[in-house]
């Protein structure tokens, strides 16, 4: 499995060289020849324990998939805003590219360092992929972009150090460079906007993502930290939990939106939200879907006998919370995407808040959310975090949050690109719900060193075909201009990647077919 995963990445890797064709693809090309090799040194640490902190079992590191993820982003990002001439954001995807590679290679380095003895061959080609790397970027970064890059990584090994030491088991290689590499842009992100405030300047509703993540993330570690020393589960911790919480809100987030937008972040959210009618129809169509996936998680326990407490909820039963998130992102691709942006920044906040009440059981309701849900866990939530409900929503999000606006005028891509915002539901919300639930129902034929069957992967595939279909009926924005063979293949090869993947496919499909489309 993990030589198929290698030969599905290096086909994606080798597609986007094929399309861009310059210094920064043939670096990508590099860096996944040496990842790997070096994900193989990784996979053995783990299996011996060796590994400096402890990784989620039952996965692979998942290195090679993971470490392409953002230097594809940047490249094809790159490319998109050359071809519309916008040399800003140009530059920012040689950057984030840049980032991406480095962050990798630091990675490897790190496998190479704790394994014994030292693989030698592993180390050369690690080596010379680095300096290919590294030459490119001393000929094509100006020196304020090197050091951005080097403030990134610098974060990324801190947070890396102290969240990997405190959250142990959540993740494994492949997906702590993913998420914590993505938090230590952001951050990073967030300090040099606001050291160069200029009026006027910058969407608000960018802002307001890179505060909410920064903001959920710094209150996560504040208490972490605190509640070392002392119990979380009274009253007084609690009590002392929702105050704090809401002090730092008031007195740290609040300010510091105010300084990015300029204006009052409350009043501003208010009169985005309200601004038309259409906006109102949505929100409250969300809030009856809301509704309806609460509903789904208490009758789901209330079925739960006291006989049968260690009953876990089905795949299928799993699965309707992706076919409510569907029901929930289609109207809003479709009528309104910045409320779509605003509101799923929305509901990460609200999640990583939720979870940081479950994990600390916090009253009246840490306790209560710990109960509801552990019926819906599976293996991928061998940690004290549950994570997969958080990866769902970024999944979905992700690709609506990394679509480069400004280097599409017309509010769209030409051609595959014009799919770009749909990536997480078609990759997740259809494809991975349609295999799953196919799969686990009817399919007989096993893909080769895997429990996912032949069946799930082809109808996965011809559902997000009738999806691209249905998307172009109701959306007028979309022009696919016979593009139509690269979506294919795009699709097929990450329902492929779907069937031999052993990282968290709700966070890694999305950013894959939206790599694709974008290239």
């Amino acid at each position: 499995p993990v030589l198929v995963e290698s030969l599905l990445v290096f086909t994606v890797v080798l597609s986007v060289h094929a399309v861009v064709w310059d210094r920064f693809s043939w670096c990508a090309v590099a860096l996944a020849l040496q990842a790997f090799y070096v994900q193989f040194k990784w996979d053995r640490l783990l299996q011996l324990g060796g590994a400096v902190f402890q990784f989620r079992g039952a996965a692979n590191s998942g290195l090679l998939p993971a470490s392409m993820v953002i230097p594809l982003l940047g490249v094809v990002m790159k490319e998109r805003c050359r071809a519309a001439g916008i040399v800003y954001f140009e530059r920012f995807g040689i950057v984030v590219a840049s980032t991406g590679m480095l962050l990798a290679l630091f990675l490897s380095v790190l496998a190479v360092g704790i394994t014994k003895p030292v693989p030698t061959n592993t180390c050369i080609l690690t080596g010379i992929a680095g300096s290919v790397i590294i030459y490119t970027m001393k000929h094509s970064l100006t020196v304020s972009e090197v050091i951005e890059v080097l403030e990134v990584l610098l974060i990324f090994v801190y947070l890396s150090m102290i969240l990997l030491y405190l959250l142990p088991r959540c993740f494994t290689p492949g997906e702590a460079l993913l998420v914590l590499g993505g938090v230590s842009f952001v951050l990073n992100q967030l300090i040099k906007r606001s050291l160069n405030v200029i009026e006027g300047r910058g969407d608000p509703i960018d802002f307001f993502l890179l505060v909410a993540v920064v903001g959920v993330v710094l209150l996560g570690l504040f208490f972490t930290v605190l509640f070392i020393f002392m119990d979380s589960g009274t009253w007084i911790s609690s009590m002392f939990f929702h105050m704090m919480t809401a002090v730092l809100g008031l007195g740290v987030i609040m300010p510091w939106l105010y300084r990015l937008i300029q204006r009052n972040p409350l009043f501003w959210l208010l009169q985005f939200l309200f601004q038309t009618q259409t906006r109102l129809y949505l929100l409250v169509y969300w809030t009856f879907l809301a509704a309806s996936a609460c509903g789904v998680v208490f009758y789901q326990n209330a079925k739960r006998s006291s006989e049968s407490k260690k009953h876990q909820a089905s795949t299928i039963t799993r699965k309707y919370f992706h076919f409510i998130v569907v029901a929930t992102y289609v109207p809003g691709l479709i009528y309104d995407r910045q409320l779509l942006y605003v509101a799923a920044v929305l509901c990460l906040a609200v999640f990583i808040f939720l979870e940081y009440v479950r994990y600390f059981r916090i009253k009246p309701f840490g306790q209560t959310l710990r109960h509801l849900l552990s019926l819906f866990l599976d293996e991928r939530d061998s940690g004290p975090l549950i994570l997969t409900h958080i990866y769902l929503l970024l999944g979905m999000s992700l690709p609506v949050w990394l679509f480069p606006r400004s280097c599409a005028p017309k509010g769209t891509l030409p051609g595959a690109g014009a799919l770009v915002p749909y990536s997480g539901v078609l990759a997740v919300g259809v494809g991975d719900t349609i295999a799953s639930v196919f799969g686990s129902t009817m399919g007989e034929i096993k893909w080769p060193g895997t429990k996912k069957t032949f069946e799930g992967t082809m109808t996965a595939i011809f559902a997000q075909i009738i999806a691209v279909a249905l998307i172009l009926i109701f959306d007028s924005n979309v022009n696919l201009n016979s593009s139509y063979a690269w979506i294919l293949a795009s699709v097929s090869l990450v329902s492929l990647l779907e069937a031999y993947t052993t990282q968290i496919d709700n966070l890694l499909l999305p950013l894959y077919l939206q790599i694709m489309l974008m290239a």
